[in-house]
């Protein structure tokens, strides 16, 4: 969970409290340290929120803070909208979903004329190609990937001989038609690429790859002479 994220849940458990609630049993149903609640509640009241109380007397929420709207010019909402519909139409099915919740709560909290303006947006995703998409979970490599931990996958190349290869995979590259990982490859000592549709079975382990994702990332961009997304 991010910080931003943090703090909006933070907020929402003192929303629903009805009188001083301690900071034990905040700091436990969010997971965190009490340390850690003592800083975002101190961030969120010099931000404006009216958290009053102090530790080991409790902690309340006064009416009346509310997040300030989100602001968008006419551009930055087509762009949204148009990358939405992208990966609604031509990702995997749980990252197309995603795109749609992510739109519909963007347009939940903007301000009237901004969420009329979203919903009008002409630009369109055409049909394209079907993509090959093979047989395996992209959400559990995603997942992987965010987590920086190695997978085993069963491969066929373009010759059609088989390998058993142990990846860390840092990046996944959606095309018109295929979808392929970048990755670190233990039997060849270096980046490879690898067409999703050719995996035939991809395990997980638990064991986390020596290099971050980031500079995984950033080495290849710099190997293959691609400037940075």
């Amino acid at each position: 969970m991010s910080r931003a994220e943090r703090l909006l849940d933070l907020l929402q458990h003192l929303r629903r409290q009805r009188g001083p609630v301690s900071g034990s049993t905040l700091a436990e149903e969010l997971g965190i340290s009490l340390r850690t609640l003592y800083r975002d509640i101190a961030s969120l009241q010099a931000q404006g929120a009216r958290i009053e109380g102090e530790p080991g007397f409790g902690y309340v929420l006064r009416p009346g803070f509310t997040l300030p709207p989100l602001m968008f010019s006419e551009e930055e909402l087509e762009a949204l909208v148009l990358g939405s519909r992208w990966v609604a139409h031509r990702a995997d099915g749980r990252l197309g979903r995603a795109a749609s919740d992510a739109l519909a709560k963007i347009a939940a909290v903007l301000p009237t004329d901004l969420r009329e303006e979203l919903e009008s947006t002409t630009l369109l995703v055409g049909p394209g190609d079907p993509i090959i998409a093979g047989d395996i979970d992209l959400g559990a490599l995603r997942r992987a990937i965010r987590e920086e931990r190695k997978v085993v996958i069963s491969y066929r190349d373009k010759t059609d001989t088989a390998s058993t290869r142990t990846l860390w995979p840092f990046a996944v590259g959606f095309f018109d038609r295929v979808r392929v990982i970048v990755a670190w490859c233990e039997l060849r000592d270096g980046f490879r690429h690898f067409r999703v549709d050719r995996i035939s079975a991809l395990e997980t382990t638990d064991t986390r790859y020596p290099r971050s994702r980031r500079e995984l990332l950033r080495t290849w961009f710099e190997s293959e002479r691609i400037p940075p997304q």
